[in-house]
């Protein structure tokens, strides 16, 4: 696979920027261009100086260069090298520290020399930081400087830690966090309360100092502070924009973090396009929202003078091109998510035939089938479908441990109320006591604690799927391995998983199946969940008439919902349906009031659902569709 419009310039990008197809060939690239620099110097007799980033961005950079140095011969040994940031306070032994990070994913496993390693200190007094970081930068300087510099960039529009407010001639500093930065770390660290609120970081006015820049995003969900990056003014509210005063930057991104750029999300407005049906109704969409019309009222006036003229041109008059984008949107809604009986089904999302459908709804955690469609879930159930559900993973990390401690107390009193003598349950109650009285930051939950907290979570479900009207033997609950084991390194985390949710297919053969396709879950739980059922589906598709006539369709989780214009299935809800959709979201009490890992929405998950699912049929309205109290969407996957 090449890489995607190298260098490409529009008049909405003020800085170069490269997009590869995804962030593993984009990785290889940047580490091959430091390799370059690197064995420059080696010619030269003289030192490179990189200057280097943490974070999930920069780490199959590292991996591949790793794998220079040992497949390659690529040698570290006249490279030095200066790291952007440290939070502050933190030991260097400590898991989150970068001083561990830089160690497990390079520095241990290349020759270089370890006292050409730089990392800020978060160890050092308070008092001592100011001299500390001006020796910082005086050893940057008397190096000549940084020959090349790797930059991640972080919501907030932070590159290092230099958050909104940042001055573009700052140095070395010690630095306060923006609170999205730490809901950001939070996962890392336990919960938010625990990430430090300070860090040391490399100054915007030393990065922009560098010979060679490269900033590199992976991922949607980096994709809006990208654009704010590449297209807008600078300004100190998005520190970022400070390297468009260098020559000499460049930006890697995949295509998932390009995609709002003008010339992939409005790409009318850059050039003369192709223009497929997909791309018609995705700008005729964006013309209606922009000038706040009904779909059916956008005039030639409205698509010439907004960039869409060579449309009005090419495939007019536009109200023929109106009426094709209205019918469609009109197509995608239906109150028959598992196909209408009887019914002409070649303008509907869903297949009428069979009338009644085994559906099998996938839930990645506990709670994700009822936020994301209890609405669709519990219609499914009273439209007569033979409807199963499966919890992909345990959800335990997600429990409080006073909570698992109130389950196991009930336990014991209700034993001791019975006049049972539970010797053994009283001793698994002290050993959990012991535990969590000197349990630290990120320390692996015990087996009976973890016990205590799937179960939790597994009663909830069985309680908001029975409210959904859902039958015992239809509830099912995978436990799938990966999800404990993401800690252990040495341990596959597919290979079973795989197998579990093959036989469980093979067990219900489903006609639909509704699966989380909300990559940008913050921690990574949805696009595992997700990426294990489609292999199985293929897998099963090569093989088994069934899976063959099998369709998937995509649900988003409590985070984001699809753009309109994706939008292939949008399931209305009445105000009473959206009703008993919040009744099974409550029945996760674990979840409610304040959720161990809310993300960066402060609000309860029954809020983001019922706020969601009203503003998704409020678009519809706005675009003049008919009005409804609120929808669920959906998105079909195409298999090739």
């Amino acid at each position: 696979m090449m890489k995607l419009n190298l260098l490409e310039e529009t008049r909405f990008e003020k800085i170069p920027v490269s997009v590869f197809e995804n962030p593993s060939i984009a990785s290889v690239h940047v580490a091959q261009r430091i390799a370059g620099v690197i064995r420059k110097k080696q010619t030269e007799n003289a030192f490179a100086v990189l200057g280097l980033a943490t974070g999930a961005t920069p780490v199959l950079v590292y991996k591949e260069l790793v794998r220079l140095h040992k497949e390659e011969g690529l040698s570290f040994r006249n490279v030095i090298t200066f790291n952007l940031d440290e939070y502050y306070p933190m030991q260097p032994n400590a898991v989150q520290s970068y001083v561990t990070f830089m160690n497990e994913n390079l520095f241990n496993h290349i020759d270089i020399q370890k006292g050409n390693v730089h990392i800020p200190n978060g160890t050092i007094a308070l008092e001592g930081i100011p001299d500390f970081c001006l020796e910082y930068e005086r050893k940057i300087e008397s190096l000549g400087g940084m020959d090349i510099q790797i930059l991640g960039i972080g919501r907030t529009g932070h590159v290092g830690f230099n958050e909104p407010g940042s001055a573009p001639n700052s140095g070395t500093r010690l630095v306060s966090l923006d609170d999205l930065t730490k809901r950001d770390a939070a996962h890392d660290f336990g919960g938010k309360s625990f990430v430090p609120s300070k860090a040391i970081t490399m100054g915007i006015g030393t990065i922009l100092k560098a010979r060679e820049i490269i900033l590199m995003a992976w991922g949607k969900k980096k994709a809006s502070i990208i654009k704010k990056a590449v297209e807008e003014e600078i300004s100190g509210e998005v520190p970022a924009t400070y390297l468009q005063l260098s020559n000499n930057v460049e930006y890697i991104l995949d295509t998932s973090a390009a995609i709002e750029l003008t010339r992939f999300n409005r790409p009318w407005l850059v050039k003369d396009c192709v223009w497929t049906d997909d791309l018609i109704h995705k700008a005729v969409i964006w013309l209606s929202k922009t000038l706040k019309k009904p779909v059916l009222k956008l005039t030639e006036d409205d698509y010439n003078n907004n960039g869409m003229a060579q449309l009005a041109t090419e495939k007019g008059p536009v109200y023929n091109v109106n009426i094709q984008v209205f019918n469609k949107l009109q197509h995608t809604i239906t109150g028959w998510p598992g196909g209408k009986p009887n019914a002409d089904d070649s303008q509907r999302p869903e297949r009428a035939e069979p009338a009644k459908k085994r559906s099998l709804i996938f839930s990645p955690h506990p709670d994700d089938d009822v936020i994301s469609m209890g609405g669709t879930f519990i219609r499914l159930i009273d439209q007569g479908h033979d409807v199963h559900v499966a919890y992909q993973t345990s959800g335990n990390t997600a429990v409080w441990d006073d909570d698992a401690l109130r389950f196991i107390e009930f336990d014991l009193d209700f034993s001791a109320e019975m006049g049972i003598e539970n010797q053994p349950l009283k001793e698994i109650y002290q050993k959990m006591r012991a535990f969590l009285d000197q349990k630290t930051l990120n320390d692996i939950d015990i087996p009976e604690i973890k016990a205590v907290k799937a179960l939790i979570r597994k009663g909830e479900a069985i309680a908001a799927a029975r409210y959904c009207g859902l039958e015992d033997n239809h509830i099912h609950f995978q436990s799938l391995p990966f999800y404990d084991n993401r800690t252990d390194k040495t341990n596959p985390i597919y290979e079973k998983d795989f197998e579990l949710t093959i036989h469980l297919l093979q067990e219900i053969k489903p006609h639909q199946v509704f699966a989380a396709g909300d990559f940008e879950d913050p921690h990574g739980t949805h696009l595992i969940c997700f990426s294990i059922i489609l292999e199985a589906l293929k897998h099963l598709r090569k093989t088994e008439n069934w899976a063959k006539d099998c369709w998937l369709w995509m649900y988003r989780g409590a985070w984001h919902e699809f753009e309109i214009h994706e939008i292939e299935m949008a399931v209305p809800l009445s105000p009473q349906e959206l009703e008993r959709k919040k009744q099974a979201i409550f029945k996760h009490q674990s979840q409610k009031d304040k959720a161990v890992f809310p993300g960066d929405d402060s609000r309860e998950f029954w809020q983001r659902a019922e706020e969601r699912n009203r503003e998704t049929a409020k678009a519809y309205d706005k675009l003049g569709l008919a009005e409804y109290e609120a929808m669920e969407a959906f998105v079909r996957w195409k298999f090739d």
